[in-house]
């Protein structure tokens, strides 16, 4: 057997180095199954459009099906001539079937690794579509849960207005519908078949490169050769979402940090999903709301340095573009393991809604409502603005309790005061998305009709 696919251009093999810096299939070989199913659908065709007979067809097929089984069940004999994925199925193909040597008949590696990562990535794209509903529901369900609990809603961190507790955790559920909008999107570049572009500039043979993707499933064929096999913007596209929910989750994650620190006391993390301190005993660490926010910079990481390693590419196939799968491979493994792994702490969270309310009743939190109560008396908001400045100026000073100086004011009086009550200020913003559990009623309703979608 030949040591490479493209031995008769040399008299002698590769060098040691050269072989271990080009060499893929230590990270491509995750992409077997993939690999085999684009070369079903090709063999297929090739029988099809009469390149293969019949039974040449149906013998490569079994091997290929033999090829599988070795590979998941751990049986397979990896060579060390085997440079990637691709030359491993086919040699041992062809071990089994001497028509396998055909099987490569108008296809390149070009095309054919093009093929292979969109599959893949088909596939990592819906399942981690299904981790991020699934932790959507897990926010859902708190949301439900949680009544009329309210807490501090935060700008600057700093108390700000009191928001409902299901405004919250919605909040971010939002943030992730709109991850799972742009992977959705991806997902339809991504969805395009490349067998048939060959090398760059397609074949002389009579591929039909509309039945190869129609067996594999694709929504569309690339339209020139040359963009078909040098295209990689669905693997931008895809670390740019992962990054941006990555991104989305880290803030999650911090949030769980301050909340359940002794300074907010927000919630309590489940042992499970907790870890301790090798030297103080008292210590509950939220490491996977850390380790959420700590994986961001390496799904930017990823990012920035793919998209630096396109920037300068002629078309069309470069070596430089085998660095697409390790980072896009190591992404969708951070994500799915962060997603995993952020549902089950926060599936598991105690939410302390005693310790919220008691940070949200502080009457300062109420001042914009004493704006807006002068306001829908008659009052321009900038001077209805000044005029409750003025009574927190005073009240910090020392002067008196807000509360007092609100119900002195001829202006304000005992009905203004009233807003100041612990508990009576979250209830007052209605508006569509608004913060009040009544408004919350409603935009629950929204979200789980948007799950349901």
């Amino acid at each position: 057997m030949s040591s490479t696919l493209w031995h008769g251009r040399f008299a002698g093999g590769p060098s040691e180095a050269l072989q271990a810096l080009n060499d893929s299939l230590p990270f491509d070989q995750r992409m077997f199954r993939e690999d085999i199913a684009g070369s079903r659908a090709h063999v297929r065709m090739l029988c099809d459009v009469g390149l293969f007979t019949e039974a040449e067809r149906d013998g490569v097929l079994a091997a290929l099906d033999t090829v599988e089984h070795e590979i998941e069940s751990g049986s397979f004999d990896f060579q060390v001539n085997d440079e990637d994925i691709h030359t491993a199925v086919e040699r041992r193909v062809t071990e089994l079937d001497p028509a396998g040597a055909k099987m490569h008949t108008g296809r390149s590696r070009n095309d054919q690794v093009a093929t292979d990562l969109r599959l893949w990535t088909r596939s990592a794209i819906d399942e981690v579509l299904e981790l991020i509903k699934r932790l959507q529901r897990t926010l859902l369900t708190h949301a439900e849960q949680a009544g009329d609990a309210y807490l501090p809603g935060y700008t600057h961190l700093q108390q700000a207005q009191p928001v409902a507790l299901s405004h919250h955790l919605l909040a971010h559920g939002w943030a992730l519908a709109r991850d799972a909008e742009r992977l959705v999107d991806a997902r339809k570049r991504t969805n395009v078949s490349v067998l048939g572009a060959g090398a760059l500039a397609g074949s002389s043979l009579p591929l039909d490169p509309e039945k190869s993707a129609a067996y594999l499933g694709f929504d569309a064929v690339f339209d020139n050769s040359l963009d078909g096999v040098a295209d990689r913007d669905f693997v931008a596209e895809v670390l740019f979402a992962l990054s941006l929910l990555g991104v989305h989750l880290s803030r999650i994650g911090e949030e769980w940090i301050l909340w359940a620190s002794t300074e907010f006391g927000f919630v309590t993390l489940d042992d499970g999903f907790s870890t301790g301190s090798s030297m103080m005993p008292q210590k509950k660490n939220p490491d996977i709301a850390e380790l959420a926010r700590g994986k961001a910079g390496r799904l930017i990481g990823h990012l920035t340095g793919f998209l630096t390693t396109l920037k300068g590419l002629p078309l069309t196939y470069n070596k430089d573009m085998q660095e697409d799968k390790e980072p896009l491979f190591d992404a969708v493994d951070t994500v799915r393991l962060t997603l995993l792994a952020l549902d089950g702490m926060i599936s598991t969270t105690t939410f302390n809604t005693e310790a919220m309310a008691a940070q949200a009743a502080s009457p300062y939190a109420a001042a914009t409502d004493l704006a807006e109560w002068l306001v829908a008396r008659g009052l321009p908001f900038r001077d209805a603005h000044a005029v409750v400045g003025e009574k927190v100026r005073r009240a910090l000073a020392g002067e008196g309790s807000l509360r007092e100086l609100v119900a002195a004011d001829p202006q304000l009086g005992a009905d203004a005061a009233a807003l100041l009550e612990p508990g009576v200020s979250v209830t007052r913003r209605t508006t569509r998305g608004g913060g009040s559990p009544a408004a919350v009623a409603d935009q629950i309703e929204r979200f789980r009709a948007r799950l349901d979608r």
